[in-house]
């Protein structure tokens, strides 16, 4: 069975073989190359579900409020910081503070560094469903 799992493995990386690409920039991506599998260039700090989130929203709107967030994706706010923390320290996200009236507001645009890391990590999860679905044909 073993001599038949290296072939398809073979097979499924050889459409791959040439690509040759690296992370966003936020250090956690490993760079990609020859045969490596696409899941070795997932960044950490994006793949993350509630971080793959907030980029794909964020994405979508020129700006989005803290708490549209919040709700898009059921978190509490503490928890909505602490991500909102990690993108921006990456570089992925700008966080602006201000005022709508008396009211603080909190609101969220994507840097040219985050919507290339969010580029890069949808091309990566899409080689990914190519690889499983081209096994399973």
């Amino acid at each position: 069975m073993s001599e038949q799992a290296a072939p398809m493995s073979e097979q499924a990386a050889a459409p791959d073989a040439a690509a040759s690409a690296t992370g966003s920039g936020s250090g956690d991506a490993v760079p990609v190359t020859g045969n490596a599998h696409p899941v070795t260039g997932l960044d950490d700090v994006v793949h993350q579900r509630v971080r793959l989130g907030i980029l794909t929203i964020a994405q979508e709107a020129r700006r989005v409020e803290f708490g549209y967030l919040r709700e898009q994706l059921g978190l509490t706010a503490g928890n909505l910081s602490k991500h909102l923390s990690v993108l921006e320290a990456a570089g992925l996200i700008e966080v602006e503070k201000g005022y709508a009236g008396r009211r603080g507001r909190t609101w969220i645009t994507l840097t040219a560094a985050g919507s290339a890391a969010l580029a890069e990590e949808i091309e990566r999860l899409k080689q990914l469903i190519s690889r499983v679905e081209g096994i399973g044909a």
